[in-house]
């Protein structure tokens, strides 16, 4: 790799990383949003809303085309970020 492409690849990796910072402040936002919906949930049975799973795969994927981004990539991402969150309900889920 030539030191110009070298320089631009650093750089771009620099605004990932930025990137990748904003998310996790994201990420955190999330979780404690999910916190809130599993202290409502009363059974475990409650955790997995298949219709909603569902309805939010179909609008990633309207908003993924309309942006032009290819929605296999956000399907992949909400579907392992959704499941991610429903282990976590699952490990966190306390009897009322």
């Amino acid at each position: 790799m030539s030191p110009l492409k070298r320089k631009k690849l650093s750089k771009i990796r620099f605004e990932l990383d930025k990137l990748d910072n904003s998310l996790i402040k994201i990420i955190k936002k999330r979780t404690n949003l999910v916190k809130k919906v599993l202290a409502l949930k009363e059974n475990k049975n409650q955790i997995v809303d298949k219709r909603r799973i569902k309805l939010i795969l179909k609008n990633i994927k309207e908003k993924s085309l309309k942006n032009n981004i290819d929605p296999k990539i956000t399907n992949r991402i909400w579907k392992n970020m959704i499941w991610s969150y429903i282990d976590f309900e699952r490990r966190n889920f306390k009897k009322k």
